[in-house]
């Protein structure tokens, strides 16, 4: 997104137009709007996304690794990964769930995938959880929805503010989520900056490029790999 394009969002909203209007003014897509409005300071817009009565949670999850460097107290050391994979599960019914995905860039890049809302048997749920989860080897833990939302959210704005945005399917995985009060804060990044570590389909030119833009050669960290 340009600076003109942020500009422009922040003018509009400035006369009360919602992120909604403003993305159909500008071609914008809704979720790109939300986070640039509050990457300059309004709180958390995403409380907007909630359009009725959302199903009761069955459970949130996320993976433990990612668990333990944004919700713990332990200080925090160089992580062997940036990504986090949380799940919000919502009661269909008596037997059914409905489940949306994000996975998220917690050190630098924000919610760089998605999926959902797919909804399933009660008794299938389990192992799909266990299939989703095997890429993490130290497995998910259990979260409240409050702190769900604080990752998804809180990588999303800090992305934001380093001018990437979430995923082009963020949109429609977002009214899931429910709205969020803007607690609890984390501290995303890492040692106080942003931390990226490619990954095989990112254009790490572009996303490094774009960093020495907006916060400067010494203000972010770096790590490529092979592919």
């Amino acid at each position: 997104m340009s600076p003109e394009q942020e500009q422009a969002i922040l003018k509009l909203r400035q006369q009360n137009f919602t992120p909604r209007q403003i993305a159909a003014h500008l071609g914008l897509r809704v979720s790109a709007v939300r986070a640039v409005v509050a990457a300059h300071g309004e709180g958390p817009v995403f409380t907007l996304a909630s359009k009725g009565e959302l199903p009761p949670v069955y459970e949130c999850l996320v993976s433990a690794d990612c668990g333990a460097y944004l919700l713990g107290d332990v200080p925090k050391t160089m992580p062997d990964s940036c990504l986090g994979l949380v799940l919000i599960a919502r009661l269909k019914g008596y037997d059914r769930v409905s489940v949306c995905t994000y996975l998220v860039d917690y050190l630098c890049l924000g919610v760089k995938d998605t999926m959902g809302p797919r909804q399933m048997e009660r008794e299938e749920y389990p192992d799909f959880v266990k299939a989703f989860y095997q890429a993490f080897p130290d497995g998910a833990e259990l979260v409240e929805l409050k702190q769900a939302q604080a990752i998804v959210f809180g990588a999303v704005e800090y992305a934001a503010r380093l001018g990437f945005q979430p995923h082009a399917e963020f949109e429609k995985t977002l009214y899931h989520l429910g709205p969020w009060g803007g607690e609890p804060q984390l501290q995303f990044g890492y040692e106080g900056k942003p931390l990226y570590i490619n990954g095989p389909y990112d254009d790490s030119r572009a996303v490094i490029k774009q960093l020495e833009n907006r916060v400067g050669r010494g203000g972010f960290n770096y790590i490529l790999g092979i592919g």
